[in-house]
């Protein structure tokens, strides 16, 4: 019997066959549904985080002290989405195991698992303060770059610490 069609009607954003446990370096954006600019609002070239927002930072900061391997030095957070660098620390190989993380059934430690536990937390917590239980907060995806060498590390590095000054002209600004 073959393989039912992506049931979920949803393209995933992820390169085939990689492993998204290995050491390095992960750019990430995840943005909110519908766009909705929930995480406070720019003034002045910088952030003014809304309580949303300071959840949103908490739990980006928090999440090496659940996934050990991980760093996440560098990040902004904007009004309807977040930037930020996850490193993996630790755990290359000689060899290169595949491990291809499949839809329902998670990797521990991969980029995806982190993600998914990041963004569910921040649901969670952002839905108990403003008493709205189930409310949908991300968009269902998420864009991730594996950083290949500095010099892409650091025109990441500045395109994010550059968004609040250019807001108006970001792709995701509404």
């Amino acid at each position: 019997m073959p393989e039912p069609k992506n049931i979920h009607n949803h393209k995933s954003l992820r390169l085939p066959n990689y492993n998204y446990t290995l050491e390095g370096a992960y750019f990430i954006t995840a943005v909110t549904f519908q766009r909705k600019s929930l995480f406070g609002y720019i003034k002045q070239g910088e952030m003014v985080y809304s309580p949303a927002g300071e959840i949103v930072k908490e739990v980006w900061i928090s999440i090496p002290e659940h996934f050990p391997n991980t760093s996440v030095n560098h990040f902004i957070i904007m009004p309807n989405h977040i930037h930020g660098i996850i490193n993996i620390v630790g755990t290359r190989r000689a060899v290169s195991l595949p491990v291809i993380e499949q839809f329902g059934k998670p990797t521990s430690g991969s980029i995806p698992t982190i993600i998914r536990s990041f963004k569910s937390e921040v649901t969670r917590r952002v839905n108990k303060i403003q008493k709205t239980p189930g409310n949908k907060l991300w968009q269902s995806n998420y864009y991730e770059h594996v950083i290949r060498n500095d010099k892409e590390y650091e025109a990441i590095y500045e395109y994010m610490l550059t968004n609040p000054q250019n807001w108006e002209e970001d792709r995701l600004y509404e």
